[in-house]
């Protein structure tokens, strides 16, 4: 009875272990196709994908720029014919007010592709490249993905109110398709988002020393210098 009962204790144990060991086999493959594949088709796709992102947000920030100079000849006449013929238009007034905002949120991936954006710190700078790689790649997946994902969830409900009610401007006299500025938030979540991804493959690539970016980094540090 006691080695019928060793016996089954002993077949349920090599079972069990068996089981295991399949398991642990089929996890590790889960785990290690991915990676093989993740390590051989990333280094392929993502120079491809910042070049085209780069592209992207560098084309529309100099479309934008344009809006500057429509601004400034929009703000100009409205000092001209208040100050100087007495006469005045809401719309007008508006206008440079609403191109000002379109300027800021459209123009801001353009910002973030040439490190144009108020940086204080005084590590940051004369830091290595793979430093600076670091930096941007945490700072990317930890701080600017995350708060981008709210913006566009918290914003998305108040644009689509927007446009459901084609809302327009609350002063009389203003600017319709107020609802079509309000889409700004959301271009604007779009390419700050891309961009992001960008200087987050960036910095990915340049841990991988992925020569054709580490010689750009080293150029643009050197150019800071």
């Amino acid at each position: 009875m006691d080695g019928e009962a060793g016996g089954l204790l002993a077949g349920t144990l090599a079972s069990i272990l068996a089981t295991v060991r399949d398991d642990a086999g089929i996890l590790l493959l889960c785990i290690l196709v991915p990676a093989i594949a993740f390590g051989a088709v990333v280094p392929r796709v993502l120079p491809p994908f910042v070049r085209v992102v780069d592209a992207l947000n560098d084309w529309v920030g100099r479309m934008v720029s344009w809006v500057c100079i429509a601004m400034v000849l929009t703000t100009l006449a409205v000092v001209v014919m208040r100050y100087v013929f007495n006469y005045g238009q809401v719309f007008i007034q508006e206008s440079y007010v609403w191109m000002h905002g379109i300027v800021f949120m459209v123009g801001a991936g353009y910002a973030l592709l040439h490190d144009a954006h108020v940086r204080v710190d005084v590590i940051y700078r004369p830091a290595s490249i793979r430093y600076k790689a670091w930096v941007d790649l945490f700072g990317v997946m930890l701080l600017l993905l995350p708060i981008l994902v709210i913006l566009a969830q918290v914003a998305t409900p108040y644009v689509w109110d927007s446009w459901d009610r084609l809302e327009v401007s609350r002063e009389a006299g203003g600017l319709p398709g107020l609802f079509l500025l309000k889409s700004v938030i959301l271009v604007f979540c779009v390419l700050v988002l891309l961009q992001g991804l960008s200087l987050a493959a960036r910095s990915y690539l340049i841990l991988l020393k992925y020569q054709p970016f580490v010689d750009a980094a080293t150029a643009s540090a050197n150019g800071e210098e």
